[in-house]
């Protein structure tokens, strides 16, 4: 595949990302609202929101074996967006727990996408740098990360006094529709790349190194001592107590996390894995100043300080990955990391869910957490 060729590819695929966050990333935004309206608390906001995580990213460990072994990337990666369908049908939910089983088939869609979507991104980014193949993908999906919350929150402030969870959910249905044309468009277009990749990239066969499992395991505590994103916006509605502040403090992470995520993606390229320790320790203060946020400005600093940290996991942290793995355990690779990631999600959500009436202990749960991290990624550099 020539330059030009990569680029186009990482071009179109970002354009599905971007419709697929555009979407979910919408209806993410409202769900801290959405649940607790449909009489769901706090800490099962934040174990519905963690589950769903961990079900997004402990089912990878399948589904990334899945897609090495049959090199099925762009059927699988189809069939994963395909099931971003549940967000719109979000609106028909009559109760948390009917929301909460469409959140985790979202979750679960995710799953069947991301391993086979990445590997293939992993392939074009040889042509051009794995940091500037993840960084660029990362900054057009956050473009749909960044709209779908301004959306919600457009359509919030206009229906406030009702609180029109459903109505804005609803208008997430043109996009989908929108998402899986251009996804199949894609597919006819860049069909060719997992073929080709076909004869290079055999089966599971290398063993992953000792550097790839330290660094997961950093990339996990980072993760665990991290304040789950869910519980920001949440912060929000407990401070502000207007319905379309919810998805304008996680449109604000969004805002953050698209231009770091390109930027990451190069300095990656020059500066390698190190560059993760400013992530590791920016995030003791995007967990603190939520815990501590009585006033929506020191809220909105922590989401800032938040998205930064999020543009680079969602960047760096997966470039990071195919530095680590031969190319023909890349699926597995990725589906191994997100489970461990998901798993740490889990736990934050839960964790930092229960610990919001507590932040004392959660402070000292939060520096303790990331030096570790920090101590483990150092490892995985000299290894």
């Amino acid at each position: 595949m020539t330059r030009r060729g990569a680029y186009a590819a990482i071009l179109i695929l970002g354009i599905v990302s971007l419709l697929g966050d555009f979407v979910y990333e919408g209806g993410r935004a409202v769900i801290p609202g959405y649940l607790p309206a449909l009489g769901a608390s706090a800490f099962i906001l934040g174990l519905v929101g963690g589950l769903g995580e961990a079900v997004s990213h402990v089912s990878r460990l399948a589904t990334g074996y899945l897609a090495d072994r049959t090199r099925a990337y762009w059927p699988l990666t189809i069939a994963g967006y395909s099931m971003i369908a549940a967000i719109p049908l979000l609106a028909l939910a009559a109760s948390w727990e009917a929301a909460a089983l469409l959140i985790l088939l979202e979750r679960f869609g995710k799953a069947l996408r991301t391993p086979a979507r990445d590997a293939i991104l992993s392939f074009v980014g040889r042509e051009v740098g794995a940091g500037k193949a993840f960084g660029i993908h990362e900054f057009l999906d956050q473009l749909g990360a960044v709209a779908g919350p301004l959306a919600m929150a457009l359509i919030l402030l206009e229906t406030q006094a009702a609180k029109s969870y459903g109505a804005a959910l609803a208008w997430t249905l043109p996009p989908f529709i929108a998402l899986m044309a251009v996804i199949f468009y894609a597919y006819g277009r860049f069909r060719h790349i997992a073929v080709a990749e076909k004869r290079r990239v055999g089966g599971v066969k290398q063993k992953l190194s000792k550097r790839f499992a330290l660094y997961t395991a950093a990339v996990s505590l980072n993760t665990l001592g991290l304040i789950y994103i869910l519980l920001i916006p949440y912060r929000a509605e407990q401070i502000i107590s207007q319905a379309w502040t919810v998805p304008l403090i996680y449109l604000a992470i969004q805002l953050v996390d698209a231009p770091t995520a390109l930027l990451a993606g190069h300095w990656f390229d020059k500066a390698g894995v190190k560059l993760l320790a400013l992530p590791f320790i920016l995030s003791i203060p995007a967990t603190l100043l939520t815990l501590y946020a009585h006033d929506a400005a020191t809220l909105l600093a922590g989401a800032v300080v938040f998205g930064v940290v999020l543009g680079m996991q969602e960047s760096i942290y997966r470039a990071s990955v195919a530095v680590m793995t031969p190319e023909e355990a890349r699926g597995s690779a990725y589906g191994i990391f997100s489970a461990a990631y998901g798993m740490s999600l889990m736990g934050s959500g839960a964790i930092y869910g229960y610990l919001l009436q507590a932040p004392e202990i959660a402070t000292a749960y939060a520096v303790i957490a990331q030096l570790a991290a920090l101590a483990l990624l150092r490892a995985s550099v000299r290894v």
